[in-house]
């Protein structure tokens, strides 16, 4: 008769994974819920060309420009929070995602400051009119064309390379049921196909054709984030806080095969 001994280690272990879930799920609802008001704040100062020469409160878009940076910032602690669980199972793909959330928020700050600058141009442009009122109105759609680029090069892109890193690892180890990352593995492709249209003008980012695309990544990334804060890891598939990473072990079995030195 084969017994099973739970150690303190790995209650230990398993506890840490739990509340590392925990955190992980809670920060992935964060940068969906953050991320959704953004736009519609942000509307008038997208759309409209002559925003900065109308008067009005600019309150909508600051909201707008701290939750895109509470995204952000959220978006990197996913990866951070994560890197120690998906770094045993693959240390290239723990690397890859901490530096594609990294990318993916420097984008989206590039976009908050040049969004603010243009909010200053907006408080400073009271009362100028002619010459002076159309090279104000160009600099600030200038600046609205910056937002637009990183907005699809960061938020639009990188979630496909997020889900490639992350995804990849949540399936073949089985952290999680496989239905979720499968959804972002699905996701991936199609929401870089839509990037890349929507870069040569097959349509524009904000339309039904790129939300249709775009839905299995969001739903991916809602998915996962309440199934870390209700569920956590499947203790099963979690591994020890010893387990070495997939790359780590494959080298260590190249170290082997080599003959000894005398």
């Amino acid at each position: 008769m084969t017994t099973t001994t739970t150690t303190p280690t790995t209650r230990r272990g398993a506890g840490a994974d739990r509340k590392t879930a925990l955190i992980a799920g809670a920060l992935y609802l964060v940068t969906f819920v953050a991320s959704i008001p953004a736009l519609p704040l942000y509307h008038d100062i997208l759309k409209d060309r002559d925003y900065i020469l109308h008067g009005g409160s600019d309150t909508g878009v600051l909201w707008g420009a701290l939750l895109e940076i509470i995204c952000a910032l959220a978006g990197i602690g996913t990866a951070v929070v994560l890197y120690r669980v998906v770094k045993r199972h693959s240390s290239t793909r723990a690397l890859g995602f901490v530096a594609a959330r990294g990318f993916e928020a420097a984008m989206i700050a590039v976009g908050v400051v040049n969004v603010l600058a243009v909010v200053t141009l907006h408080q400073e442009a009271a009362g100028v009119s002619g010459e002076a009122a159309t090279g104000l109105v160009s600099t600030a759609r200038g600046l609205v064309a910056v937002h637009d680029w990183t907005f699809l090069i960061g938020p639009g892109l990188i979630p496909a390379v997020n889900a490639l890193c992350l995804a990849t690892v949540l399936y073949r180890a089985r952290l999680v049921p496989r239905i979720i990352p499968l959804l972002g593995l699905i996701g991936a492709p199609l929401l870089a196909a839509s990037t890349i249209a929507t870069l040569f003008g097959a349509w524009d980012q904000v339309s039904s054709t790129s939300a249709l695309l775009t839905f299995p990544i969001a739903a991916w990334e809602f998915s996962l984030g309440v199934w870390l804060v209700v569920k956590g890891f499947t203790p099963s598939s979690a591994p020890s806080t010893d387990t070495p990473s997939l790359d780590e072990s494959d080298d260590n079995v190249e170290a082997e095969r080599q003959p000894a030195l005398a």
